[in-house]
């Protein structure tokens, strides 16, 4: 496989392993319980750029994860709940552009590259199709930022294999819940459509699913993704503009992760000019009325 969402577990001397699967994973620094950094992923414009000597790529001897570096796995214990800002090429090794992303190691079988975080309502998702397409915001060490991967970053990561999606919800009481598809992000030709499939998890199918007699209105799988200056979606008018956010709109929505940011339950009455549900919303979770405390969006490769 050339590239994939590049979070891996172990490495072997076997010519081959889980780190012949990764071969674009390339080293900038790592984060555990026991060893912090203050590198941040940046994207969108220059600062997605990388200099040039945190460029190494990794072969078969062996990669840094969470502090530890993997050369022979029986001299090292590595920590697989690690997190970890690394460098990739979401285009395959043969490409030019490297991006940093954040990893979150989930034991052996490796770890979830994210995508898309909102935690505090400090970034503005209202944004241009260009800077969708790009990537914008930050996430430093800890995990802590909100950001989004880029469309484009989005479309090369999905399409060089079969990929997961994993959503991670948490509302404003302490509730979690999370929902996993197969995912595929189509290219900009085809206005970057969303295809997700094999719903699994406790956040109900918003985004195929949902319970609602419309819907097939509101289901998102398939939809191209739609910004207040690139309509795309099934509405006579544009969802993009109205809901505060890029997002893959169908007539209009039953998910939308990065709607304007309001703490829990608000009255769309108050939301002038349009007064609709526009807030972060997952509405298999919490009602349209109800917006989310923090919402993450991860990828990984299936082929671990």
């Amino acid at each position: 496989m050339e590239g994939g969402p590049e979070c891996q577990a172990m490495t072997d001397h076997t010519g081959g392993g889980m780190s012949s699967l990764f071969p674009t994973l390339t080293h900038t620094s790592s984060s555990s319980s026991s060893s912090i950094t203050s590198k941040s992923v940046h994207v969108g414009g220059a600062k997605g750029s990388l200099t040039e000597d945190s460029k190494t790529t990794f072969g078969h001897t062996g990669f840094d994860l969470g502090g530890f570096l993997i050369d022979n796995p029986e001299d090292d214990i590595p920590d697989f709940h690690a997190r970890s800002v690394k460098s990739i090429k979401p285009g395959g090794t043969d490409s030019t552009g490297v991006v940093e992303v954040y990893c979150q190691q989930e034991g052996l079988m490796g770890g979830w590259l994210l995508v898309q975080q909102r935690e505090s309502g400090a970034l503005s998702f209202n944004r241009s199709w260009a800077d969708y397409r790009n990537g914008f915001g930050s996430v430093d060490a800890h995990g802590k930022g909100e950001f989004w991967l880029g469309n484009q970053n989005l479309h090369l990561l999905t399409n060089q294999g079969e990929t997961m999606l994993k959503v991670e919800l948490e509302d404003w009481e302490g509730g979690v819940a999370s929902a996993e598809y197969m995912v595929r992000v189509g290219s900009e030709e085809e206005g970057y459509p969303l295809h997700v499939s094999g719903y699994t998890g406790d956040a109900g199918d918003a985004l195929v699913r949902p319970k609602s007699d419309m819907a097939s209105y509101l289901s998102h799988n398939g939809m191209k993704f739609s910004t207040f200056d690139r309509d795309n979606d099934k509405w006579e008018e544009n969802c993009a503009e109205m809901y505060g956010g890029g997002w893959w709109y169908n007539n209009c929505q039953s998910a939308n992760l990065n709607g304007i940011y309001y703490k829990g339950t608000y009255d769309p009455e108050k939301n002038a000019p349009y007064e609709i549900e526009n807030g972060v919303v997952w509405v298999t979770y919490k009602p349209a009325n109800y917006s989310l405390k923090t919402v993450k969006m991860f990828i990984r490769s299936t082929a671990f």
